[in-house]
């Protein structure tokens, strides 16, 4: 799994999405005729699942594929690992005006990604081990949405309902059938019908039951209406209705099971956060995967930091931290050459 080594944007190459101090310290520099070796490091400060770093990877191969190779080198961590706080997760060695205008961007990914990864590995953690897909777009820019999904899965989630996101992670997109096509049918089954009628066979059945009637008497229309086929059930009853409940998935699933549809699997979805999905755990709901959507998608980007630590070979640092390079065992070193023959 990763992010395709695709050309990073017009707006990020060209330095117009970074903070405007680094350009001016950038013109300032050359105006100087200063442009030392540099090594840069960056770090959290607190533990968090990572994520961004494959998209900062290739930002960065693209910027420093015509560098001197004997001077220049990357080292970093990967995508989907645990991090400590003041754990590097990325060093870069070369020269400043080569990479120092794309902190902001780097620092960007990082922040982002990790912060939604991190949320999404809450929620994996408190499910396990029933799975948990990401429902995050409607929540975010749908020019990130890809961006999004692809962090959530990095953090653990078995799916994600965009296929650009999923797409990223290798995966195909997840999901069920919003209340608007049961709507426009006006009936539960109908829809479900159509849906088995008009999808192709590897999409898996499964069919929303809370548009117009009981929950419960909804499973059991549909599961007749489809049987073998019915793959699962999703449960989404809004907050109007006291959201959805462990006795309301317990009923379901008695009811179900009564009727000799025990391979019917259920899905929760609505408002869903580390909490609710260990409320259900508690209560032993019978919950074969839960979708979360804002509890990822509105997670607080995790602050991350990029410090000088040496130049020109001389250990170095701001007031309240350690000069020179930090011991950092898991750090890898990245193959530049990648992005130097060409076949990005």
């Amino acid at each position: 799994m990763g992010l395709v080594r695709t050309r990073p944007s017009r707006e990020i190459l060209s330095g117009d999405s970074a903070d405007v101090y680094f350009a001016r310290a950038a013109s300032i520099m050359e105006r100087e005729g200063l442009d030392p070796l540099v090594t840069m490091e960056v770090f959290a400060r607190q533990d968090a699942t990572l994520c961004g770093i494959d998209e900062a990877k290739n930002l960065i191969g693209h910027v420093l594929a015509e560098c001197d190779p004997t001077e220049t080198r990357v080292d970093a961590l990967n995508d989907g690992d645990q991090i400590a706080p003041k754990e590097v997760v990325l060093r870069i060695r070369a020269r400043y005006r080569r990479f120092g205008l794309y902190e902001t961007a780097i620092l960007g990914m990082l922040a982002q990604s990790t912060g939604w990864a991190t949320a999404a590995r809450q929620c994996v953690d408190a499910a396990a081990p029933d799975p948990v897909v990401s429902f995050g777009a409607r929540h975010v820019h749908p020019d990130i949405t890809d961006v999004l999904d692809y962090a959530a899965i990095v953090g653990g989630c078995v799916g994600a309902s965009t296929p650009a996101g999923a797409r990223l992670a290798g995966l195909g997109p997840t999901g069920t059938m919003p209340h608007s096509l049961v709507l426009i049918f006006g009936d539960t089954v109908e829809a479900a019908k159509a849906f088995d009628r008009d999808l192709d066979d590897d999409v898996p059945r499964i069919v929303l039951v809370d548009t117009f009637r009981d929950e419960a008497e909804e499973a059991l229309r549909v599961a007749h209406a489809l049987g073998d086929r019915l793959y699962g059930i999703r449960l989404d009853t809004p907050s109007e209705r006291g959201r959805v409940t462990a006795d309301l998935v317990k009923e379901v699933r008695a009811r179900l099971d009564q009727e000799g549809y025990r391979h019917v699997k259920i899905v929760v979805s609505g408002g869903l956060n580390p909490e609710r999905i260990r409320y259900f755990k508690d209560e032993s709901a019978q919950v074969d995967s839960f979708a979360v959507g804002s509890y990822i998608s509105g997670a607080t980007p995790i602050d991350f930091t990029g410090d000088i630590k040496e130049i020109d070979g001389r250990p170095i640092a701001k007031r309240g931290r350690i000069p020179g390079v930090t011991d950092s065992p898991r750090l890898r070193p990245i193959d530049l050459g990648l992005w130097r023959d060409g076949s990005s």
